[in-house]
C-alpha cells in the first residue's frame, strides 16, 4: 500500500533538526506496517520493539533515561549494532511505557544523531501525564484516503489524475470515478478492510473486520478511562449514527437519554475529542476569523473517524449496498457524504473544522474552514442536484471570495463559487490555490 504520509516521512529523515517522531493515529490506521516499510526502504537496519507485547522491554529503561546507556544496553540484549547513520528504531505501542516515553525528549537532547519513530494510539498517549512537550516531531495517521484507496486498487492512473487536477480526463470517467466512490463508501479506509477487499474482493468479509476493530475499540476504553466514565464514552460513542442520520445532525445529549445534561458528560466527551476517533465539528454564527474565537461550545457535531465504520456501526446491509440503483450518497439524509468529506478534509491537514448556522436556525452549510486567511463555506451534496439554498443565504450575507460546493457534479468555477466532485477531495487545496 501506498501512504500519502511516506513522504512526510523522508522529510523528517532529512531535516538537520530531527527530533525523536512521534507517530499519532487510532488503533488499526497502519502505523507498524508503515514505520517497518519506512524502515525497511530507507535504512540498512531496524531495531522494533513493542512494548505492548513484550512488557518486559520497558524495564530496560527503568534504571535511568541517559540514552547512550540505553543504546548499549539494547545493543547487548538484543545483539545488533545500533549504527545511528543507519539503523531506524521503532518503538511501537509507547503508551504502554512511560519510561520509554520520557525517554525521546533526552534522545533529542543528548542523542539526536539516532533516529527513532514511536508509535502509540491516542487513546494511551493522550492519557500520558509525562509527555516530552517541544521535545518530538510529530505526525498524525489517518485512515486511508479515497486516492490511497485508488492506488491500493490498482487504479493508479485513477489517483494520478486526482493529484494533477486533469479535470478533461476526469470529467471522462465520471461514471468510473462515482462507482469506485461508491465502494469505497462500503469499504472505508481501514488498511486490513481494504487489503482484505482488494486481495480477495469478498464483500461478505467487510463487515466482520469492520465490527471486529469496533469491538477493539471498545475493549479500549475499558483499559484506558477511569471507569466512571466507560458507560458515557460509550454512549456517546454508540449515538453518533443516530445523530448523523438526522436532517439536523447538531449532537443533542437528551436524545442519548432522558435528562442528560452536558456537564455530566464533559469528561467522557473530551476524552474522546483527544483519543480523535471522533472528529469534532464546532458551530459558529459568526466567521469572523480566528473561526475558533466565535465558536459555540455546546454547539457540535460528531463523526467517526472512518467512514466504513460508520457504515458497520449503523448496521448498513453492505450486500444491498452493492445493488446498481442503491443511492449510497443519499444515505442516512447525507450523513455518508458529510462523514467522506470529513475525514477527507481532515486527513488533508484541513482543520480544525466548523459549521455555520444562521442565527435563527433558517439556514446551515455543513462545514466552515480557515484556508489561507479566509472563512471558506463548503456544502455537501449527496448526488447531482445541487440546489444549496444555505449556501446561497452565506454567500449574500457574507461575500465570500471563494466557496466550495461538493457532489457528483463535475468540476466548475463561476464568480467564485467551486464545484468539485466529491471524488476530488483528496486536491481540494490545490483546487483553491490555483485560481
Amino acid at each position: 500500500m501506498n501512504r500519502t504520509l511516506y513522504a512526510s516521512l523522508i522529510k523528517w529523515k532529512e531535516s538537520s533538526d530531527r527530533k525523536p517522531l512521534l507517530l499519532h493515529g487510532a488503533r488499526q490506521v497502519g502505523k507498524t506496517w508503515l514505520m517497518k516499510e519506512f524502515g525497511r526502504r530507507e535504512y540498512h537496519n531496524v531495531l522494533y520493539l513493542n512494548f505492548d507485547e513484550k512488557p518486559g522491554l520497558s524495564g530496560y529503561f527503568e534504571q535511568d533515561l541517559d540514552p547512550h546507556r540505553i543504546i548499549r544496553t539494547l545493543s547487548v540484549v538484543l545483539d545488533t549494532n545500533i549504527d545511528p547513520n543507519g539503523t531506524l528504531m521503532i518503538f511501537d505501542e509507547i503508551q504502554e511505557s512511560d519510561r520509554a516515553l520520557n525517554s525521546l525528549k533526552y534522545f533529542y537532547e543528548n542523542a539526536p544523531q539516532y533516529c527513532i519513530v514511536a508509535a502509540g494510539s491516542f487513546l494511551g498517549v493522550a492519557t500520558h501525564g509525562g509527555f516530552p512537550v517541544g521535545k518530538v516531531d510529530r505526525l498524525t495517521l489517518y485512515p486511508m484516503t479515497f486516492c490511497e484507496f485508488l492506488e491500493a486498487m490498482g487504479k493508479e492512473a485513477f489517483a494520478d489524475a486526482v493529484k494533477q487536477r486533469d479535470f478533461p480526463l476526469i470529467d471522462g470517467l465520471a461514471a468510473d470515478y462515482e462507482n469506485l466512490l461508491k465502494t469505497y463508501f462500503y469499504v472505508g479506509g481501514m488498511p486490513k478492510v481494504v487489503d482484505s477487499y482488494v486481495s480477495r474482493g469478498n464483500t461478505a468479509e467487510i463487515s466482520d473486520l469492520q465490527n471486529a476493530i469496533l469491538a477493539d475499540y471498545n475493549a479500549d476504553f475499558s483499559k484506558h478511562i477511569n471507569p466512571v466514565n466507560i458507560p458515557k464514552v460509550r454512549m456517546i460513542w454508540n449515538s453518533i449514527p443516530t445523530h448523523l442520520a438526522r436532517e439536523k445532525k447538531k449532537f443533542i445529549y437528551k436524545d442519548m437519554k432522558p435528562g442528560a445534561r452536558a456537564y455530566a458528560f464533559e469528561d467522557a466527551m473530551n476524552w474522546l475529542f483527544e483519543t480523535r476517533l471522533v472528529y469534532k465539528v464546532s458551530m459558529t454564527t459568526n466567521p469572523a476569523l480566528p473561526l475558533a474565537r466565535n465558536t459555540d461550545r455546546e454547539a457540535f457535531k460528531l463523526y467517526m473517524l472512518d467512514i466504513g465504520l460508520l457504515g458497520a456501526k449503523s448496521g448498513l446491509d453492505i450486500k444491498s449496498l452493492f445493488e446498481p440503483n442503491h443511492d449510497v450518497f443519499g444515505e442516512f439524509k447525507g450523513a455518508l457524504t458529510e462523514q467522506f468529506v470529513c475525514q477527507e478534509l481532515q486527513a488533508s491537514g484541513i482543520c480544525p473544522l466548523f459549521y455555520w448556522t444562521r442565527e435563527k436556525g433558517a439556514a446551515e452549510v455543513d462545514f466552515l474552514l480557515q484556508f489561507e486567511n479566509e472563512a471558506v463555506p463548503v456544502e455537501a451534496k449527496s448526488n447531482i442536484h445541487t440546489k444549496s439554498k444555505s449556501l446561497v443565504v452565506y454567500i449574500d450575507e457574507y461575500h465570500p471570495a471563494r466557496a466550495v460546493r461538493t457532489s457528483l457534479k463535475k468540476y466548475g468555477v463561476k464568480n467564485g463559487l467551486y464545484s468539485i466532485p466529491l471524488y476530488m477531495l483528496g486536491s481540494f487545496a490545490d483546487i483553491l490555490r490555483q485560481r
